[in-house]
């Protein structure tokens, strides 16, 4: 009997095989920590649903329809409309310089009236993806060429200046870093790493003249936190003793003094952490950060298992810029690393990093769905 492999039934078939198919056991990861999220920002207002816990709950489970949505497009879509993105990007950035919405000292938002985006955020993902799509096709002859490099080094400078405008020194150095890392597992040749590091190490001086007065104090606190305890240390000195009090075990759900008393500062976005590691203690701040290295991992092992150059770099690419969410933010709390405003991906209270990050996913999960894919091997 002759079966029209293009009707309707088929189509559906199709769709139910990738469903089931989808990375679960990412997608239940991703789930517990912004559960995470949930009790904590429950705990940050105060014992209420509102102001933050609600709204993450139904922002997570939307976006994350959204990032399955994204995982079910085949990877070719993606791999064409890639630079289309980029350059989508680029123009918010530059909307933002013009009319972008001020808060908190820094011009970072476009405001749409029923939501503000942050298009540094989605940025982030856009330099990734133009960079795995241009070393997609890449060989060992042409990562040794300087003009074959030069392209790519303009796709990650011209949105870090851009968001340096803003200013947003977080987001400007995740960039670079990401950025770096995909240059690193393309195969770019180990001197121009040290070249790089060679000369900015040599432009500090420089650099430092161009920081903004904050983020000046900033730096000095991180090497100092005792010079200024009321003024520009007094957001890590009362992060360091939050995380201190809570021991072993923590002192309980709701039971957090520092954030309660209100003494922990944005205890809901930058510092959640802090407020967690109170309440649920040492183990409790193990836990969160299994899940995170569990979700670091998995990416790593779908980068792995992928047959084309275009899905390796863009999961593995993705899977760094998420570990330098978690790694900056955490760093950041206990002061390991100056204070830069990056947020914990999933915990942290936030529309525009959730968003980001969960688009992030479900690109590397459609990576995975669609891994024996043939691209074409041109730019």
């Amino acid at each position: 009997m002759f079966i029209d492999t293009h009707t309707p039934f088929n189509e559906d078939n199709k769709i139910i095989n990738k469903i089931t198919r989808l990375n679960w056991p990412l997608i239940g990861l991703l789930s517990a920590l912004a559960g995470i999220g949930a009790l904590s920002l429950y705990s940050a207002g105060g014992g209420s649903i509102t102001p933050w816990a609600g709204k993450h709950i139904i922002r997570f489970m939307v976006l994350m329809g959204g990032a399955i949505i994204v995982s079910l497009i085949n990877i070719r879509l993606w791999y064409r409309m890639t630079y289309p993105i980029y350059g989508i990007g680029l123009l918010l950035l530059i909307i933002v310089e013009i009319t972008g919405h001020i808060g908190m000292g820094a011009q970072r938002w476009i405001n749409l009236g029923f939501i503000q985006i942050q298009p540094s955020e989605l940025m982030k993902i856009a330099v990734i993806m133009a960079l795995a799509k241009y070393f997609h096709a890449a060989s060992r002859e042409d990562m040794a060429k300087i003009g074959f490099l030069i392209p790519p080094l303009l796709m990650i400078a011209l949105p870090v200046a851009l968001v340096l405008i803003q200013p947003d020194l977080g987001t400007s150095v995740m960039v670079v870093v990401a950025g770096i890392a995909m240059f690193f597992i393309a195969g770019a040749p180990y001197w121009m790493f040290i070249t790089g590091g060679a000369a900015v190490a040599a432009s500090i001086p420089v650099l430092w003249m161009f920081l903004h007065e904050y983020q000046k104090k900033r730096v000095m606190t991180f090497l100092n936190p005792e010079s200024d305890p009321f003024g520009s240390g007094y957001h890590i000195a009362q992060s360091k003793i939050a995380i201190g009090s809570g021991g072993l075990e923590g002192k309980g759900f709701l039971k957090g003094s520092q954030s309660h008393l209100s003494f922990l500062p944005e205890k809901e976005t930058d510092f959640i952490f802090t407020l967690w590691v109170e309440e649920w203690g040492f183990l409790g701040g193990l836990i969160l950060l299994a899940i995170n290295v569990a979700i670091i991992l998995y990416g790593i092992w779908i980068s792995f298992r992928c047959r084309h150059a275009f899905g390796q770099l863009l999961a593995l690419g993705l899977i760094i810029n998420y570990s330098l969410y978690v790694f900056i933010n955490i760093g950041m709390v206990m002061g390991l690393i100056p204070v830069v405003g990056v947020p914990l991906p999933l915990v942290s209270y936030g529309g525009t990093a959730m968003l980001s990050v969960l688009i992030g996913f479900g690109l590397i999960m459609s990576a995975s769905l669609h891994s024996d894919c043939k691209l074409p091997r041109m730019q």
